[in-house]
C-alpha cells in the first residue's frame, strides 16, 4: 500500500471502509514540553463561500502513507507515519505528526499516541463544524468558534482533533465511534456522545486524568457495560414465568399432551384429538395437512396460566407458561432446533412401550446444544406392554443423563388410575369428566407400597450422585425431608445434571396436572438462564456480554421463526432484555436496518391477541419486520448480537417444475418457503436447466410440494430424489496464482497467495467453511479483499470431482499483488476461483455421502430378515435388542442405499415392520463409487460432449 488518495472525483475515488480512530492516551515522548501547534485563522467571506468550502474541501485533500516512513510491525500489521496534506486556495499544510500512526491491516486504523511535536508549521485554513470540541482543557483552554478554530501559539495543544478533522475532510462526515469496553474502564479517557451523521461523535476528556488512570490496572471487558439490576417487580414477575417446549419422537403423544395442558389450564374449552377424528382436530395442529396426516409439521406457540402446587407446602401460586409444541418427525428437525434455542426448559415425552427412539436421541442432542433442562414424561402408560422402568434405564444408558422417577403408577395398562407422588408421598387420582378433578390421598395403595418405597430410595441415590447436599445427607444416613428432596430435584434439573421422570397417559387424561406442577416446581425461570450476547464492535474473541431480563434495560430480542400470515410476514421474537412496545423503532444487528413495530401480538396456535407491550422473558410476534431466522434486534443503544441457531445441511434433493405454464405463484411459493425454513434450499442447475429443491428428507419435500398445490394452486412435477453428496479436502495445499487478462483498454490483473486446509464444523453454529485474511503490508488493498472472499464462496458451490458443493474448507490469504490500473474486485474474484481449483486437487479431495441413523422395529420372528436387509445395504449395525415380542435394530446406513428400503422391509416382515431414520454425518464414499462418480461427472461436462 503505497498511498491512499481521497478525492471527490467519481472515477478516481476508491471505495474502502472508514478508518477507525483509537486513542491510547499520553505518548512517552521526550519532546512533550516542546509541543507547539499553531493554526492561523483565515477570514471566510460570505455564507456561500462557507458552504462551498465545506462541501468541496475533499477535492484538495491527499492522505499519503509511504514505505519510507515505516516505523514498526505488530499485531495490527505494518505501521507507517501519516502525512496529511491540505491544499486549497487559502493555504497549504503538509505535516507528519509523530503521534499519529496508520496501520495497513483491516480498516487502516488511525492511532493517536497523545501529545505530538510538529516541527514545521505552514498555513492552514478550514471550516470547523459548529459542535466539534477538542477537549483537552488543560492544554487548550480556548473556546472553539462556530466557523474557525483558534489556538494560542504559546499553548501546547492536543492534536487528536486534527485526526478527527482529517477524517471529516476525507469522508464528508464524522466517524461514529462507539465506546470500547477497555476505554470505558479507564476513567475519563473518553466519553461518548451519539450525534447525527454529520457531527463529530467523540468528546475527549482530560489527558491528565487519563495519564493517571493509565497507571491503574484496567477493569475487565465485562465490567465496562452498565449493570442492570432486576427490580423487585422484575423478580416477582419472572419467578412465576416459564417458557417450555414439548419434544419427542414421532407418535409419542406430544400434541395430545399439549391439548390436555391447554384444556386443564382453561385455554381451550374442549379437548379435540389429533387427526381431526371429531372434525376439528387438536388446537396446536392448525394446518389442514397436519390434521390429515396426524403429524405436527410446524411448531406452534401458545400461552396459558396455571396454579402450580408447591411440592413442599402444597400451596398454589399462579404461573404464566409459554408453550411451543414441536414436530416429532426428523424431516422437520429445524422446528425443534429454533424452539429450543429460545426456551428455558422442556418436556421430553417418551412412549411407555417404544422408549428412547432415534428422534429422541436427536432431541436430546439439541437440548444439550442450547443448555435446556428437561423433565421427562413417560406417556401412554395405558398401552399393553408399558414398562416405565425400562424406559428410565434407557434414559440413563442411551441418553447418558441421570434420571429417576418422581412418580409410581397406580394400576397398569388399561387399569391405570393415578400415580404416587414420591416427593410429597401422596396418591394422586384424576376424577370427573375428562379427568379435570385432581384428588389427593395420604393413603398409598398396598399394591404399590413396596414399589413406591423402593423407587423413592432410588430417587435419593440418583440425586446423591449429582447433588452435593443430598449426597451429604445420604452419607450421614439421614432421611431427607420433602423440602430437601424437592430443592435437590430442582437444583439438579436446572443444573442440567438430572431429569425427574413423570408418567401418565395424556389420551386417558391421567396425571397431566401433576406434570404441570412439576413444570412450575422444577424448571427454571428466565432470570435463572445464563444468556449472553456478543458486542459486534469488539473482536470475536472478546468475552460475551451477559443479558439481564430487566424491564428497564435496553431491549434485546431474537427472531427465531418466520411465518407468512394473513397480514404479511409474522416474526416470532423472544425478548431477552428490556421491553418491546408497539410503535417502537428496533434495529436489526445483522443488517443495521431500523424498522418500526406496527403491531404486537401473542400467539395461540393460529390465533392472535393484540398487546401494547411485552417484557423480558416473554415470547411474542410482530408483523411487518423484515428479517431472517436467527436475527438479533435491539433498541439501537447497544450493538449486541446473539448466537443464531444451528441449521443442519439438507440431505436430499429433487428437481421441480410446474405441471403447466409457469406462473408467478411458483416462484412466490418457493421464495416464501425458503425464507420460513432455513433447511429448505433452492438453486438453479445451469447445466440441466432445472430448479432443484433440497431438504431434510422425502417427507419434508413432499409436504412443500403439496403445500404449493393447496396454498398457491400450483401443481408440480418432481424428479427422482437425489442424495446430497459433498466434496471436501483431507490435507493442506498451497496456492499461488496470477490472473492476467488483456482485451483492450483496462485489463484484469490479480495475484493471490495462500493455502487451503480442512476445517471441522463449529459445534454450535454448524459453520464449516471460513475465509481468513492474513495479508500484511498492503500487497492486496483492502477494497479487493471482498472479491477474494466472494471468489472463495463461489468456488465452493461446485466441486471439480462430482459437481457437488464443497464443505469443510478454510481458505487463508497470505499475500498477493495488484496493478494500479488493471486490478479490480472482479479480477481478484476470478483469481481466487482458479487458485482454489488448482489447490483443491492437490489437497487430496474426496466425495462425502450422508450417513443416516436407521431404527427398524419388527416382530421378533423377523429378526434375521431385518438384519439381512440392513447388511445387504452396506449398513453397520450399532445395537439390537428384543423387547417383549418386538425386535429393534439400530444401524448406520448410507442414504444412497436406503432408496426402496420401505418396500423391501414391508415384504420381509409381511407388512409388520417399520423404520425411521435421521441424518448423522457425511462420510467418504467407497473408492470405486468415487471413481464412478468422477467419471460420470466428466462425461456430463459440456466440453466432454463436443
Amino acid at each position: 500500500m503505497n498511498n491512499y488518495y481521497f478525492r471527490d472525483s467519481a472515477s478516481s475515488r476508491p471505495r474502502r471502509p472508514r478508518p477507525t480512530i483509537r486513542d491510547t492516551g499520553l505518548a512517552n515522548s521526550a519532546a512533550l514540553a516542546k509541543l507547539v501547534c499553531i493554526f492561523s485563522v483565515a477570514l471566510v467571506i460570505g455564507i456561500a463561500s462557507l458552504i462551498w468550502i465545506a462541501q468541496d474541501v475533499t477535492k484538495y485533500v491527499d492522505f499519503d502513507i509511504d514505505h519510507s516512513s515505516h516505523v514498526g510491525h505488530g499485531s495490527y500489521g505494518d505501521v507507517y507515519r501519516a502525512t496529511f496534506t491540505r491544499r486549497d486556495q487559502a493555504g497549504r499544510l503538509h505535516q507528519t505528526p509523530d503521534n499519529i500512526m496508520i496501520s495497513d491491516r483491516g480498516d487502516a486504523q488511525i492511532t493517536d499516541f497523545g501529545i505530538s511535536v510538529i516541527p514545521e508549521i505552514q498555513g492552514f485554513t478550514t471550516v470547523v463544524p459548529r459542535n466539534i470540541r477538542y477537549s483537552a482543557p488543560e492544554l487548550t483552554p480556548i473556546e472553539i468558534p462556530a466557523v474557525a478554530m483558534v489556538v494560542n501559539p504559546t499553548t501546547a495543544s492536543d492534536v487528536f482533533g486534527l485526526g478527527i478533522l482529517f477524517l471529516q475532510l476525507f469522508h464528508g462526515a464524522a466517524q461514529r465511534m462507539p465506546l470500547l469496553p477497555s476505554e470505558a474502564s479507564r476513567t475519563c479517557l473518553r466519553t461518548l456522545q451519539r450525534s447525527s451523521a454529520f457531527n463529530v461523535a467523540s468528546l475527549f476528556s482530560s489527558r491528565r486524568a487519563a495519564s493517571a488512570a493509565a497507571a491503574v490496572k484496567p477493569a475487565s471487558e465485562a465490567a465496562a457495560y452498565p449493570k442492570h439490576e432486576l427490580t423487585p417487580a422484575d423478580v416477582q414477575r419472572l419467578k412465576f414465568q416459564r417458557n417450555i417446549g414439548v419434544s419427542a419422537h414421532i407418535d409419542s403423544g406430544k400434541t395430545t399432551l399439549t391439548e390436555r395442558i391447554l384444556y386443564y389450564t382453561g385455554r381451550v374449552g374442549a379437548i379435540h384429538e389429533v387427526r381431526g377424528r371429531d372434525g376439528v382436530g387438536a388446537k396446536m395442529d392448525s394446518m389442514e395437512l397436519e390434521r390429515e396426516k396426524g403429524i405436527t409439521i410446524q411448531s406452534a406457540a401458545t400461552f396459558c396460566d396455571w396454579e402450580g402446587k408447591s411440592p413442599v407446602t402444597g400451596e398454589k401460586d399462579k404461573y404464566a407458561i409459554n408453550i411451543i409444541d414441536t414436530p416429532g418427525h426428523v424431516d422437520f428437525t429445524i422446528e425443534v432446533e429454533r424452539a429450543l434455542r429460545v426456551l428455558d426448559g422442556a418436556i421430553l415425552v417418551l412412549c411407555a412401550v417404544a422408549g428412547v427412539q432415534s428422534q429422541t436421541t436427536t432431541v436430546d442432542r439439541q437440548m444439550r446444544r442450547y443448555g435446556v433442562p428437561r423433565i421427562s414424561f413417560i406417556n401412554k402408560m395405558d398401552r399393553p406392554g408399558a414398562n416405565p422402568w425400562r424406559i428410565i434405564e434407557q434414559i440413563r444408558t442411551k441418553l447418558k443423563i441421570p434420571a429417576a422417577a418422581v412418580q409410581v403408577p397406580i394400576g397398569a395398562e388399561d387399569e391405570l388410575r393415578g400415580v404416587v407422588d414420591l416427593v410429597r408421598w401422596k396418591a394422586v387420582y384424576n376424577e370427573g369428566e375428562k379427568g379435570i378433578n385432581v384428588v389427593e390421598s395420604d393413603e398409598i395403595p398396598e399394591s404399590v407400597m413396596d414399589l413406591a418405597k423402593a423407587k423413592r430410595q432410588e430417587l435419593f441415590e440418583q440425586l446423591a450422585e449429582v447433588d452435593e447436599e443430598m449426597g451429604d445427607l445420604i452419607i450421614n444416613e439421614e432421611l431427607p425431608t420433602n423440602e430437601q428432596l424437592a430443592h435437590a430435584i430442582r437444583r439438579a434439573t436446572v443444573g442440567l445434571k438430572f431429569s425427574p421422570v413423570f408418567m401418565g397417559s395424556a389420551i386417558k387424561n391421567t396425571a397431566v396436572q401433576p406434570l404441570l406442577d412439576g413444570i412450575c416446581a422444577y424448571l427454571r425461570d428466565p432470570s435463572e438462564c445464563n444468556v449472553v450476547a456478543h458486542d459486534t464492535n469488539l473482536p470475536i474473541s472478546a468475552p460475551p456480554v451477559p443479558l439481564v431480563p430487566a424491564a428497564q434495560a435496553p431491549f434485546v430480542g431474537l427472531a427465531f421463526k418466520l411465518e407468512e400470515g394473513r397480514f404479511g410476514q409474522l416474526t416470532y421474537i423472544r425478548v431477552y432484555q428490556g421491553t418491546l412496545a408497539k410503535g417502537n423503532m428496533i434495529y436489526n444487528a445483522r443488517t443495521g436496518k431500523k424498522v418500526k413495530v406496527p403491531r404486537l401480538v401473542r400467539m395461540h396456535s393460529n390465533e392472535m391477541e393484540d398487546i401494547a407491550s411485552i417484557g423480558p422473558g416473554e415470547i411474542c410476534a410482530t408483523f411487518g419486520v423484515e428479517c431472517s431466522s436467527g436475527d438479533t434486534f435491539t433498541d439501537g443503544s447497544t450493538s449486541f448480537s446473539m448466537t443464531s441457531m444451528h441449521v443442519p445441511e439438507p440431505v436430499i434433493s429433487l428437481s421441480i417444475k410446474p405441471a403447466g405454464q409457469e406462473t408467478p405463484n411458483f416462484a412466490r411459493a418457493l421464495n416464501r418457503f425458503r425464507k420460513e425454513d432455513p433447511t429448505f434450499k433452492i438453486h438453479f442447475d445451469s447445466e440441466s436447466k432445472e430448479t432443484i429443491i433440497s431438504g431434510m428428507g422425502e417427507l419434508h419435500l413432499e409436504i412443500y410440494v403439496e403445500r404449493m398445490k393447496r396454498e398457491y394452486n400450483v401443481a408440480c412435477i418432481t424428479g427422482k430424489p437425489r442424495v446430497a453428496f459433498r466434496e471436501t479436502i483431507t490435507q493442506r495445499a498451497k496456492f499461488s496464482y496470477t490472473h492476467k487478462k488483456q482485451t483492450g483498454g483496462s485489463g484484469q490483473f490479480a495475484r493471490v497467495i495462500g493455502y487451503i486446509e480442512p476445517m471441522e464444523a463449529d459445534p454450535e453454529t454448524g459453520k464449516d467453511v471460513e475465509f481468513e485474511n492474513q495479508v500484511m503490508g498492503g500487497t492486496v488493498p483492502e477494497q479487493y479483499i471482498p472479491g477474494v472472499e466472494n471468489g472463495f464462496m463461489e468456488a465452493l458451490e461446485k466441486g471439480t470431482l462430482s459437481g457437488n458443493p464443497i464443505t469443510g474448507v478454510r481458505l487463508v490469504l497470505e499475500d498477493g499483488a495488484f496493478h494500479a490500473v488493471d486490478s479490480s474486485e472482479l479480477a481478484f474474484r476470478s483469481a481466487t476461483i482458479y487458485a482454489f481449483r488448482e489447490a483443491f486437487r492437490q489437497a487430496k479431495a474426496i466425495i462425502l455421502e450422508p450417513i443416516m441413523n436407521v431404527e427398524v422395529v419388527a416382530p421378533a420372528e423377523f429378526q434375521s430378515a431385518v438384519i439381512g436387509g440392513v447388511n445387504s445395504r452396506r449398513g453397520q449395525i450399532m445395537d439390537s435388542e428384543v423387547r417383549d415380542d418386538e425386535f429393534v435394530c439400530t444401524a448406520e446406513v448410507a442414504l444412497n442405499d436406503m432408496f426402496g428400503y420401505s418396500n423391501q422391509l414391508r415384504g420381509a416382515t409381511q407388512g409388520k415392520g417399520e423404520f425411521s431414520m435421521e441424518y448423522k454425518t457425511h462420510a467418504p464414499v467407497l473408492p470405486n463409487l468415487q471413481a464412478d462418480m468422477e467419471d460420470t461427472y466428466r462425461k456430463s461436462l459440456p466440453q466432454a460432449k463436443k
